[in-house]
Formats: C-alpha cells, structure tokens, sequence
C-alpha cells in the first residue's frame, strides 16, 4: 500500500511539471496562443472609416418604455414626446346594473415613474425618493420644471395588423397629426393646475386615503407617480349609460369603443421643461363609485372598475434640431469619414463604420495571425452635450443583427444594462463627472474575418441603446442610405439622448481620433 501511494505520488508530481511546462510554453486565449518565445505580441492600429447617418421618422410603437415631455439638449435641439394608448378592462364583462343607479365618485389616472427609495422624510414615515430616468433641468421645489398637459380620449383605432402585408402594423414617430386629428374630449380637467396647466414630475411618496367597510380611513403608500383625476361625467356616460350596453363583454370589443387615451404636452409657464421615460403598462385608470344594494334598498355600496393601460400604444416625436445637427447628419461624409458622429436616439441618427483600408484586411489574412484583442475606441466630444446615453451598441449593418462578441459574452451584472460588460460599449466617466469615451471589443468578429477568407467585412451601426439586452430592430419609415438601411435596433428608438463622437477623419487630432486597434501574435521569422 505504502508503494502504491509512492507511484501514485511521483505520477502526480510528473502530471504537474508536463502540465507547468506547457502552460510555461503558452496560454491559450480561445483558440489563440499567446507568449511562445515563437511568436511575439504586437500591437497595431488599422484603417477606419465613419460617418454620419440620418434615420428620419422610426417604427415607435409596442415599446417596452416610452418618453413623454419636452427635453432641450443644447447639442441636437429640442424633442417633444408625446404618446397614445388602448386601455384594457381587468376584468371583462364586469357586473353593472342601471337599476342600481352606479355613480362615479371619482376617476383616477396612475402610471408609476422609476423611481428608488434613499429614506424618510422627517416624520419617519413618509418615503424619500429619487426619480430615475427624467431629463433635463429640474428646477427648484418652489418652482420646478412645469409641462401643460392634456389626456384626450383617443378617437383612432390602433390595429394589431396591418391589412394590406397581413405584419403587424407599424406606426411611426412622426404621426403626431394623425393622432393629433382624432383626439378626442379632454380628460384631466381638474382645477388643480398641477394635473394639467403646470404639470410635472414630483418625487413625493403617493398617498392614496381610503375607507374600509367599517369606514375606517385606510391610508396606502407607494412610491412617486403621476396621478390624474380625470372627468367622471365622460366615464359615467362611457361606462354606464346605454351606450355602454354590450361594449364591455371582451376587450377587442371594449378597444373599438373606447379607442385609448392621447397624451399630449406642451410648453408651460416655465422656460425649462422635463421628459420622462415611464412605463406606461404599469399604469392604470380606476373608476371608484357608488350603486345602491338593491333595487328597492337606496344604501349605497363602493365598488371599482379597474382599467389597464395596456394594449397596442404608439410614442409619437416632434423634433426641433438645431443647423449644425441637421446639417452634420444629413450631409455626411461617406468618403473620408466625418469629423464628429453625431448619434441621437429616437427619431434621430446613427453612424456607419468600414472596418480596414484597401488590402488591409488580405494582408492580415495572409501572415497567418492569431487575433487575441480587437477593439474600437471612441473619444466623447464632451463640451456642449448634457445627460449623455449610459451606452453605445455596434452591430452587423448588412444583415441588422448582433456581432459574435455580442453572443458570446455571457457577463451579466445586477443591473441589467450593464450586461455583457466585456463586449463593452458602456460611458467611462472623467473626475469632472463628464463622460470621456466608450470601448467596445469586437475580437471575435475580427478573428473570423482573418480566419476565414469567405467572410464578408460587412458594415457596421453604431446606435446609442437603452436596453443592451434588446437586440430586436423597428422599421424606418423611408429607407434611407441608398436604401440599405431599412431598420433600426429598437433600443436605440427608446432612448431619447445623444452624444457626439469624435470621428475617423484625418483632420481630427490623433489623440482623440476614433481607434481601431488589434492585437495578434505572429511566427517569427528565422
């Protein structure tokens, strides 16, 4: 037994040293060797090519978030957002009888904003919170950024597909005066003018008081939201007048009746405005009232009808840009790269990237490398843009899909739009709190590209995203690019900001000019 063990042991010990020296000799980094004395690092930089590119009005509706509110970014101009829904019962076909005389005591719009709770207030009981996701300047408590806001009953009926290809049907960011032309009687007519004249996005807890069966007053808290108190002569007539008779069975019957609601701003008393992104399914219209117990019994009785902001809905963009962004975007320069990429979200603009000047990429797929690093490298032009984008996103231009090191990377983080941080993309931020640069690797595209002589360097996009985990793509009302580009990565429709890049041009200082760089190791020459 002792013997055994002393065979065993010198086996072992034999397996590590074999083991060590090849690790000695190389270190494999996917299919790449690294360190031999054979071969040598090296690091170079290749040709790049960038420009601007307009995508005019986009796909915008059935997002997962949408904007809504006027955002003033002193780099691209000025964009309103404005947006239309369906509603949807809870619950279907609810129980109403005329005979019982129902009355609406009340009507109430809630559609919560991202928010995060950091306390209490003084009395220990109240939340504290902090609005998420809300541009532009805020103002002070006395007087904050103010929006006039209307909720319209919405007369256009949204389809869920197009009648004439038989896809889903598509509505675009510039069809603000289709909505606009059918909307309806105006909702939020409260008198107080914070639900309409001066409207804004408050950080203060939600508190709702109730009473309970025994009349007992039931306070409920949650956290901040926008809440309306919208007409209850409208829903009484559209819930329990006649009219109503059969139009509350199911939903599809329901959404032909009651077309949704149309959400519309515009500049208020203040000189400075806001936009939120908000998760309008999250919301919800309840229509509190009253209804005797019986026929021949005039007690009263509270009960709820509960309707759901959900269904088809549509994000609707007016853009006010400024000269020197129309004119950047819509004039780029194809042959030479441009000077400054301009990428704004929404109905806005992208950049277009060659990789590889003439011979380039043959001569590289000649010297038989290993690829073990790619990147590309962009220097944020920081001096006139505010509430840059968290993120960049790259992609396969020509067949509008995700590059290999997009799948490949498998990262994730505990907020989510920091996933596949490797692939990278993500803002790095200067001690001035002002961005500085994004970073997005690309080795295993370029790595398939030397490997394999019958790959195509295919374009690539550059589009600011809201959701790195949302690769799905909306259509452009007209193609633009020659007709190349015909979509758009949905996340980049949902993100309303921008940034400016510096480009590939050669008149762009060396240090801040957009990198493309490789790293490769290479055989040696005896």
């Amino acid at each position: 037994m002792n013997n055994n063990s002393f065979y065993k042991s010198i086996l072992i010990v034999l397996s590590l040293v074999v083991l060590t020296s090849c690790d000695l000799g190389f270190n494999e980094v996917g299919t790449d060797i690294v360190g031999d004395n054979n071969f040598s690092l090296k690091p170079e930089s290749k040709q790049v090519l960038a420009f601007n590119q307009s995508t005019g009005a986009v796909q915008s509706n059935n997002l997962s978030v949408n904007a809504l509110g006027i955002y003033n970014n002193p780099a691209f101009g000025t964009t309103t957002a404005n947006f239309v829904t369906q509603v949807q019962l809870a619950s279907v076909n609810p129980t109403i009888d005329l005979a019982l005389a129902p009355v609406i005591d009340s009507v109430i719009l809630k559609i919560p904003y991202y928010s995060t709770k950091v306390g209490f207030e003084d009395d220990g009981v109240t939340g504290k919170y902090e609005l998420d996701s809300i541009y532009g300047p805020s103002g002070s408590k006395l007087n904050p950024s103010k929006l006039k806001l209307g909720v319209y009953e919405s007369g256009y009926f949204l389809r869920d597909i197009d009648p004439n290809s038989l896809d889903e049907q598509a509505y675009f960011s510039n069809q603000n005066s289709l909505f606009d032309s059918n909307k309806g009687q105006l909702l939020n007519t409260s008198t107080s003018l914070s639900e309409n004249e001066e409207f804004f996005f408050s950080e203060k807890e939600t508190r709702e008081d109730t009473k309970d069966s025994d009349l007992k007053l039931v306070t409920t808290r949650s956290a901040p939201s926008m809440r309306l108190s919208l007409d209850k002569n409208f829903f009484q007539n559209k819930i329990f007048s006649s009219a109503a008779s059969g139009k509350l069975v199911t939903n599809d019957v329901f959404k032909n009746y009651f077309r949704g609601l149309y959400f519309k701003v515009e500049k208020s008393s203040t000189a400075t405005t806001q936009l939120a992104m908000m998760n309008f399914k999250g919301g919800t219209v309840t229509v509190y009232y009253k209804e005797n117990t019986s026929s021949s019994n005039s007690t009263k009785v509270n009960k709820t009808i509960a309707l759901n902001l959900t269904g088809n809905c549509v994000n609707l963009f007016q853009n006010d840009y400024l000269p020197e962004y129309t004119n950047a975007v819509s004039s780029p320069n194809s042959s030479e790269g441009d000077t400054k990429l301009y990428l704004k979200g929404g109905e806005g603009s992208m950049a277009v990237i060659n990789l590889f000047g003439d011979g380039e990429l043959e001569q590289l797929r000649a010297r038989n490398l290993l690829i073990n690093d790619a990147s590309l490298t962009f220097t944020i032009d920081n001096s006139n843009v505010s509430d840059e984008p968290n993120r960049i996103y790259l992609y396969d231009l020509n067949n509008k899909k995700s590059l290999a090191d997009y799948s490949s990377d498998i990262t994730t983080r505990s907020a989510q739009k920091y996933n596949k941080y490797v692939h990278g993309g993500i803002i790095k931020i200067g001690s001035d709190k002002k961005g500085i640069q994004y970073k997005i690797k690309l080795t295993n595209h370029i790595r398939n590209l030397v490997k394999n002589d019958t790959v195509t360097n295919v374009q690539l996009g550059l589009v600011v995203t809201e959701n790195i985990n949302d690769v799905s793509n909306k259509k452009i009302a007209n193609p633009v690019y020659s007709g190349k580009i015909t979509k758009i990565p949905t996340a980049s429709v949902i993100n309303p900001l921008g940034t400016i890049l510096y480009g590939s041009n050669s008149t762009v200082p060396e240090d801040k000019r957009l990198k493309f760089e490789i790293y490769y190791t290479e055989p040696k020459q005896n």
